[in-house]
């Protein structure tokens, strides 16, 4: 069956339905002229800021929060009935806007703006708010629990107003949990005064980090390098049995370098993919599922990632580049173990490669888009050289500009390449010179702008993109930055009450008790020999950790998944003896693992609508697809060489876990498509399995143990393959 084609207004429907971030009201022609406005100051003073020096941290801040929640309420209405109204200009709801709205808007951003207003006498007001303090900041947190709600819906408020409660009712709870209680006006003093609370790390990396590498993603996207990309996907893996889903799973990787949101991910690279498997004989929801399942690895691939990880950056205090390496292996893991399946499954229904007729031309496609790949290649560099990842992104945006206006797809003259070699020449000044003065800085740029406007009106270049589609990218990496920003600020509401009351340290606590409880009840039944006591408290806490992360998941974005299990179960592994990056990554991991896990599973669903599919199916399919690399952060616990720069790092303990890893997750995989060589039976199944948890288990010995349990199926395999090959020869 021939798919048909998905032009670019229904993906931009399909991530407005699926993407809770990106569900806009219709505005009028003016208010739609003013948010649009808006949006670009926004990138604008976020690209300004990465290039030429930030302002001081708690302004810097401010101007960010004041600007995203603001505008939230210019463009999330109340309701979600409210989407599906045109446009309509009323006295009380000027361009489409209800009154109340805007009075939101300019409450919540005067608000926010009245800490860096007040800063120089914060230090005499912290621990005695005055009223204004205590208005204004239960103005800002009333009033972000509602942007949080319009732009990500329930769960993140809710689990805050559940954290303020304990604050506030800490007398009422029993054991552990009682505490002294805060005051409303102390509650809103931490919250609203401190850096411990609603501007603290969250915000600050948000503001400073992730602003600046969506808008990188965007820009990338629209000049062509994602295309490039899966061209190059196509030519690996096309050819090969079920090529287009092995397409998906190579393309998702790469683009996955570019953005960090799942839903973005699988839209983009499942509008070629998708049509295509379906085209080769792939179910609908499992076409949907393979989408979805490699999409959600963009947010652990480097160098980009997603906003996780520039916050490890400031909770583990590691340079950009440690967390890069971490990744590494991780996120390789991870689109093995889909690849694996999809390999299985194709073998299976005998699914056809694509033919030399479908497949794009690698080298004209490398030949026309070459020059995208340079902002990839000076972010990577900056980056690996220990610069800020802001200035990295600085400079990736700049190219991507440069290589976007400059040169074309095609018929690029001497001119073309004169004047990309030198705006990139005075970009390198930039970023290299070492010019201190900010008003130099500003010359050298000011001289790059005008040559590129020159240029272009001297010799008529028409380059990739032009300046439409410019100011289109600024505007949509604020729009994807909004509900981002809000998750960061409310989460910074769940961080200060844990800061405020200790509930941390209570938890852990909790935690490690019932771990220790489960672990000594579970090794009553396991011969002594077997059973390491701290080991089995290990196991059931990692379970525990994980099991919440995903049950979390399924009603809040990955971040802030992260930043609350972070600050409530990390201590917990820690303490029973993680490294504090593993922790981390593990915890990171499970709230990826999220996206595709029903009931709520946006990329699932999302690239169910692209599919025809059913959602329910889709998902539940994508979970399939992604356990065969479920196990992956258990192994990376007990054996930490794993992420590479851990601290007790060997070749040979990286290697027989790296290894044992490759070929678990194989077993894991074929069992569970029921093919191997041929189909399984079901006691190769169980053996498989078994073998794959083996082998997964670091250690040489466990690896060597599952490889025994496994010959017997690859024995029957490798017979029952030879006998169907010779009777086909026939």
């Amino acid at each position: 069956m021939t798919a048909p084609a998905i032009d670019d207004a229904t993906l931009q429907q399909l991530e407005s339905k699926y993407d809770p971030e990106m569900r806009f009201r219709p505005l009028t022609a003016g208010a739609a002229t003013l948010v649009g406005t808006l949006l670009i100051v926004l990138s604008l003073f976020h690209y300004y800021t990465a290039g030429f020096g930030l302002l001081q941290e708690i302004t810097h801040r401010g101007v960010h929060l004041a600007f995203v929640l603001g505008l939230i309420f210019l463009v999330f209405p109340q309701r979600h009935a409210l989407l599906e109204r045109a446009a309509e200009h009323r006295w009380y709801a000027p361009g489409n806007v209800p009154w109340f709205d805007w009075l939101l808007a300019l409450g919540i951003a005067a608000s926010v703006l009245y800490v860096p207003w007040i800063f120089d006498d914060l230090a005499f007001r912290v621990g005695n708010p005055g009223t204004l303090d205590v208005v204004m900041g239960s103005i800002l947190i009333i009033a972000l629990l509602e942007a949080t709600r319009r732009s990500m819906g329930w769960p993140l408020p809710v689990i805050a107003i559940v954290f303020m409660v304990y604050a506030l009712a800490g007398p009422y709870f029993p054991g552990l949990l009682k505490h002294a209680g805060a005051s409303w006006s102390q509650l809103v003093n931490h919250q609203y005064l401190t850096s411990q609370g609603i501007y603290g790390v969250a915000v600050g990396v948000v503001a400073t980090y992730v602003f600046h590498f969506v808008l990188f993603g965007v820009l990338a996207t629209r000049i062509g390098l994602g295309q490039l990309f899966l061209d190059v996907a196509s030519a690996i893996a096309g050819r090969y049995a079920g090529g287009p889903a092995k397409v998906s799973v190579f393309g998702s990787a790469m683009f996955g370098m570019l953005s960090g949101s799942s839903v973005a991910n699988a839209v983009t690279v499942g509008s070629l993919t998708i049509p295509a498997m379906i085209r080769v004989g792939y179910k609908r929801e499992f076409a949907g599922a393979v989408e979805a399942a490699s999409s959600t690895g963009g947010q652990i691939t480097p160098p980009v990632l997603g906003a996780a990880a520039f916050l490890m950056i400031e909770f583990l205090s590691v340079p950009y580049h440690t967390i890069i390496a971490a990744a590494a292996v991780p996120a390789f893991m991870h689109f093995f173990g889909v690849f694996m399946q999809v390999h299985f499954e194709a073998k299976r229904f005998g699914l056809r490669g694509l033919t030399p007729e479908e497949m794009p031309r690698l080298r004209e496609s490398f030949a026309a888009r070459w020059p995208t790949l340079i902002p990839l290649v000076l972010l990577v560099g900056i980056l690996v050289s220990g610069r800020t990842p802001y200035l990295a992104a600085f400079t990736g945006i700049s190219s991507c500009a440069i290589v976007g206006v400059v040169t074309r797809v095609k018929g690029n003259t001497a001119i073309n390449w004169v004047l990309l070699a030198f705006l990139h020449a005075l970009l390198v000044v930039l970023v290299f010179g070492g010019i201190e003065s900010e008003t130099v800085r500003l010359v050298v740029f000011g001289v790059g702008a005008a040559a590129a406007f020159a240029g272009v009106k001297a010799f008529g270049i028409q380059g990739r993109i032009g300046l439409a589609v410019l100011v289109e990218a600024f505007s949509t990496g604020a729009k994807y930055a909004l509900a981002v920003g809000a998750a960061a600020a409310t989460v910074g509401i769940v961080i200060g009450v844990v800061t405020l009351t200790g509930v941390g340290f209570k938890l852990s606590t909790i935690i490690t008790g019932a771990a220790q409880a489960v672990a000594g009840g579970v090794g009553g039944f396991l011969p002594a020999a077997l059973v390491d006591p701290k080991s089995l408290t290990l196991l059931v806490a990692l379970f525990m950790t994980g099991v919440v992360c995903i049950l979390l998941g399924a009603g809040i974005p990955t971040t802030a998944n992260y930043i609350i299990m972070v600050t409530v179960a990390a201590p917990t592994l820690v303490l029973l003896g993680v490294e504090p990056l593993v922790a981390h990554f593990f915890v990171f991991y499970y709230g990826v693992l999220a996206d595709i896990t029903p009931p709520v599973a946006l990329a699932a669903y999302a690239a169910a609508g692209m599919a025809g599919s059913d959602p329910f199916k889709t998902g539940n399919t994508a979970f399939r697809l992604g356990l065969a690399k479920a196990l992956v952060p258990f192994v990376f616990v007990f054996s930490p060489a794993l992420l590479i720069v851990t601290k007790d790092f060997t070749l040979y303990d990286f290697s027989v876990t790296f290894v044992g890893c490759v070929l678990g997750i194989t077993m894991l995989a074929a069992a569970l498509s029921r093919f191997f060589l041929v189909e399984m039976k079901r006691w190769e199944q169980l053996l498989c399995v078994t073998a794959a948890l083996l082998m997964i288990a670091p250690g040489l010995g466990s690896t060597l143990l599952g490889l025994v349990l496994v010959l017997p199926v690859v024995a029957r395999q490798i017979k029952d393959w030879r006998r169907q090959t010779e009777g086909l020869a026939g």
